[in-house]
């Protein structure tokens, strides 16, 4: 747990470099967040098992390769301890340009329409988006509601943004449809596992 922690300070504190995944400069920084931790079976026993689950985020393929390698050289601090690192990569990076171009012909219509200017943002996520757009699909992550806080005790949607956004979204789908022909086609892509 120590170890990952550390790992996680040295990639936030911008010790990585270029080449070993350092900040992008339109997607940010990479993270590692030890999220689930488990171990023992009883208050006063020493654990023969622990188990911590990790969420990393990545703003490319060189990052996720780079945090993969240090997870995988992780060692055991403590004598006659084994540790194991199971899974690896689960979805690419989505990058920028995957979305710029249907990004923005959202904006265009949300203006047609009336609506307030879209805010484009880089959140690190790891939706099947990532997927989608890893493969040439044209893919917008996060059109959907408007509200704040995701994933959180505090996440909220705007109620009276709701019909508007339907609305963009409509029209989106009527754009796109007649214009699927035009959309590049789906280029080579090194896929994770799920």
């Amino acid at each position: 747990m120590l170890s990952i922690a550390a790992l996680g300070a040295t990639i936030t504190a911008g010790a990585a470099t270029d080449a070993d995944g350092a900040a992008h400069p339109a997607l940010g920084a990479a993270t590692v967040t030890p999220t689930l931790l488990s171990a023992g079976s009883t208050r006063n026993t020493v654990p023969a098992l622990a188990r911590v689950s990790v969420d990393v985020r990545v703003p490319t393929e060189a990052a996720q390769d780079w945090i993969d390698a240090r997870m995988r050289d992780l060692a055991a601090r403590t004598p006659g301890a084994r540790l194991e690192v199971q899974g690896g990569r689960q979805r690419p990076p989505m990058q920028p340009e995957s979305s710029a171009e249907l990004f923005a012909l959202a904006s265009r219509l949300a203006a047609e329409l009336g609506q307030e200017p879209l805010r484009g943002i880089a959140v690190g996520g790891a939706s099947d988006g990532n997927h989608t757009a890893a493969v040439g699909c044209p893919t917008l992550d996060g059109l959907g509601a408007v509200g704040g806080g995701a994933h959180a005790d505090t996440e909220y949607v705007d109620i009276a943004h709701m019909v508007p956004r339907t609305r963009l979204l409509a029209e989106l789908i009527t754009r796109t449809r007649t214009r699927s022909r035009t959309w590049p086609e789906p280029g080579p892509t090194r896929g994770g596992t799920s």
